[in-house]
């Protein structure tokens, strides 16, 4: 594998399993209903619908950045607001995380090589951080998640 494919892969790895360090974003959502997702089992911590609303967020910022708007998320952006919770807003909410993640997948598989060293728009760091920071991200958050579901329980 070279560098991008390396890149991509964890990228997927994270967000769809075979992680070695547990589970990924998917796994740790899969039996998320619209009830556990929007309810707040620590005060002032956020929710897991809200976590996966600043997660599309992020995606969205670094796919801006790929294509050259450096403009940062506002407040309202990296954290929406949460639709009221039901079954096909919560749906709808998983399939825009998964089509995103596809989505900046094949951008990163598509990715100039010679360009990871160089930063993004907008961003003070390298694309090759960027696209390690947004499989990092993915980590961190399923991890935040599963405590969340198991607080729930």
């Amino acid at each position: 594998m070279n560098e991008i494919e390396r890149l991509e892969f964890q990228l997927r790895r994270s967000f769809e399993g075979e992680s070695w360090h547990g589970p990924s974003l998917l796994e740790a959502l899969a039996n998320v209903t619209p009830e556990f997702a929007s309810a707040r089992p620590i005060a002032n911590a956020h929710t897991i619908w809200e976590i996966v609303l600043h997660l599309i967020a992020t995606y969205n910022l670094v796919l801006r950045r790929m294509h050259g708007n450096a403009s940062p998320l506002t407040p309202e952006e990296d954290w929406p607001r949460v639709p009221s919770a039901s079954s096909s807003s919560w749906h709808e909410t998983i399939e825009k995380l998964r089509e995103i993640n596809e989505q900046l997948c094949k951008e990163v598989a598509g990715f100039n090589p010679e360009k990871l060293d160089q930063s993004l728009a907008g961003a003070s760091s390298s694309a090759y951080t960027q696209f390690i920071g947004i499989t990092q991200h993915n980590v961190y958050h399923a991890g935040q998640i599963v405590l969340l579901a198991r607080a729930l329980k």
